[in-house]
């Protein structure tokens, strides 16, 4: 993506020939817990700084005039014809009509946006568009909604129009997260514990594979359902309510031949992510960064032959990283089958670290990966 807030805010300006309310909605890193955010997980993502400019101002009219500096595409139509389209429309749209599900009185709006995250990296720019269209027409509608209330709009949203079954986590970091802080998210209550990221002498750093995820909507969508099937087997035979309910991973194993392998394997994944995410908070907070790096590459192991959402260039990636000794820690990121790994690298590591995996990777794949070094930041917000 392209644009500065001043950037933008000049686009807005020569477009809509007025002064525009400014807002920035950030991306997401997750350190630790992928693909339970939608099974009753923990997860320990933050908000980050890579994300998308806004500028909005209502229009006093009953019209939505929406532009993307990324894609050069614009939306102008009545908010009493909202509907679904494709691509970032859906996003906006959705939002818009979440508010008028609730019978809010969303007023017509004009806006332009832009940014500096990956679209289709893993650190779900979907989230931060969402994030900015509801954090700033709650604001400028005066509807007075809640931080969790407009990630849970956002979730609902992404369910309603573009047909993604996400889990909470992207929506709820992107408002909740806070400057040098990870949120342990408790995705079955909806509720969260700061966690303070003391990694000084380490960075953390993206690499994106450029493989786009084309087959991350289908394959998301089924690995739910999977989930679903499994856990209704556990339910029966163990009384149990909720993955999280099973504090050792053998309780499952009495139930493979009635699951089935690959039902088996998901759900002995989703196991061990939840009590591996609960681990790593005890880790940072005792400060074990070493300890911490370890869990990440088991949960890059079984997001690959358990869960089956990895692709050969993230694993390359990952392994890659493995035989770095400045690298404590590296897995993919996000939905998997393409987009980013996280890496925790040594700071004095970093350059030769991405110079020695980014020829590897172009070499191998003959692709340009790109790289991002991100802090974690405070959640959507207006400038």
């Amino acid at each position: 993506m392209t644009g500065s807030a001043a950037e933008v805010k000049a686009v807005f300006k020569k477009k809509f020939k007025e002064e525009p309310h400014l807002y920035y909605s950030p991306g997401r890193i997750n350190l630790i817990g992928e693909h339970v955010d939608y099974n009753d997980g923990f997860v320990m993502p933050g908000a980050i700084d890579k994300g998308i400019f806004f500028a909005i101002a209502l229009n006093n009219s009953e019209e939505i005039n929406c532009y993307s500096i990324e894609f050069d595409e614009s939306i102008s139509l009545p908010l009493s014809e909202v509907k679904k389209m494709e691509g970032w429309k859906n996003y906006v749209l959705g939002i818009v009509n979440e508010f008028q599900k609730l019978k809010l009185p969303v007023k017509g709006f004009n806006c332009a946006f832009g940014g500096n995250i990956p679209i289709g990296g893993g650190i779900s720019s979907s989230a931060a568009l969402e994030g900015g269209i509801s954090f700033s027409l709650n604001e400028l509608c005066n509807f007075k909604m809640s931080r969790k209330e407009l990630a849970l709009l956002g979730q609902r949203a992404e369910h309603n129009f573009p047909g993604v079954m996400c889990g909470i986590m992207d929506q709820y970091a992107n408002m909740m997260g806070k400057e040098n802080s990870v949120l342990l998210l408790d995705c079955k209550n909806v509720t969260h514990e700061d966690i303070p990221l003391h990694i000084e002498g380490y960075e953390i750093i993206l690499i994106n594979t450029k493989v786009h995820h084309s087959l991350a909507v289908s394959e998301y969508n089924l690995r739910r359902k999977e989930c679903e099937k499994g856990l209704e087997i556990l339910k029966k035979g163990l009384n149990i309510q909720s993955f999280r309910d099973i504090k050792d991973p053998v309780e499952l194993f009495p139930f493979k031949n009635e699951m089935g392998d690959e039902v088996f394997n998901r759900c002995l994944f989703v196991v061990e992510e939840i009590l591996r995410t609960q681990k790593a908070a005890v880790f940072l907070k005792e400060n074990d960064i070493t300890g911490f790096g370890k869990l990440m590459f088991q949960t890059h192991e079984g997001l690959k032959d358990l869960y089956e959402v990895s692709c050969k260039e993230l694993d390359f990636l990952v392994n890659a990283a493995k035989e770095n000794k400045d690298v404590i820690g590296a897995r993919l990121m996000g939905g998997g089958f393409g987009g980013c790994t996280i890496n925790v690298v040594k700071h004095e590591g970093v350059e030769s670290f991405l110079v020695k995996i980014l020829s590897a990777y172009k070499k191998e794949f003959n692709v340009h990966a790109e790289n991002y070094n991100v802090k974690v930041v405070e959640g959507t917000h207006a400038i």
